[in-house]
């Protein structure tokens, strides 16, 4: 069984992205498809400010640039934004337990002055995963690859693509792809199930699930982010 996860490559994503990485066999950046409209996960993720539930973004193109695949999709010229983003995480995290290791890492990826939403995203994806202990070597980009269709048809085209024979879909596939097109086409399907594990947070009485890789590593560091995304890992049969 060679499994293959395909995801957008979304701004410092959550822990279940990780997790995704952590357990495929291929891991494909989905950059061909055409970049959300308005704020999405591709250029927005929630961290904790001042303990509560915030956001960070970097500011998106508008007019005909955002309707480019992510690949393509600019990043809009807003003078100063990637230093604001720093400000903000140093601001909130920089007391956080694990701050003097991780902030180092962190900050040239948020300053990366890529032009593209697609590449800022991708290069911290790759720089996090492969502090997590996970090869680059397993990531490709879907607008690297030879496919076809949409929907369920391109997640299909993507796997065979990559050279897999099983899907692993996220928990929140269920409303958009059609599952019985995957046995149909000889690719096994499973879900991912991740269960999201709880962690002390830095400045917060209360556990907020879904936040930014960002907050886990400030509070865990890479060592412990790394044993965290383990200890939860399984695919259903």
């Amino acid at each position: 069984m060679r499994i293959v996860a395909i995801h957008q490559p979304n701004l410092f994503p959550w822990l279940g992205y990780f997790d995704k990485i952590l357990r495929s066999d291929r891991f494909v950046l989905l950059d061909s498809v055409q970049m959300p409209t308005g704020s999405s996960y591709s250029n927005r993720v929630s961290i904790l400010v001042g303990g509560k539930l915030g956001t960070i973004q970097i500011p998106a193109a508008s007019g005909l640039e955002a309707r480019a695949t992510i690949k393509n999709a600019r990043i809009a010229n807003v003078p100063k934004c990637r230093e604001k983003i720093l400000a903000t995480v140093q601001h909130n995290y920089g007391k956080a337990p694990f701050a003097k290791e991780v902030l180092p890492a962190l900050t040239p990826l948020i300053l990366n002055p890529a032009g593209t939403i697609g590449e800022y995203n991708e290069l911290a994806i790759r720089r996090i995963a492969q502090l997590l202990g996970q090869p680059n070597e397993k990531m490709v980009r879907a607008s690297d690859l030879s496919t076809s269709g949409s929907s369920t048809d391109l997640l299909i085209s993507i796997v065979r693509a990559a050279g897999g024979d099983t899907y692993m879909a996220g928990g929140g596939a269920g409303g958009y792809q059609e599952d019985e097109k995957f046995p149909a086409a000889g690719v096994k399907l499973i879900y991912q199930e991740f269960r999201h594990p709880v962690y002390p947070q830095f400045k917060s009485e209360t556990f907020v699930p879904g936040l930014s890789i960002v907050d886990a590593l400030m509070n865990l560091g890479f060592e412990g982010t790394r044993a965290l995304i383990g200890s939860t890992s399984r695919t259903e049969p």
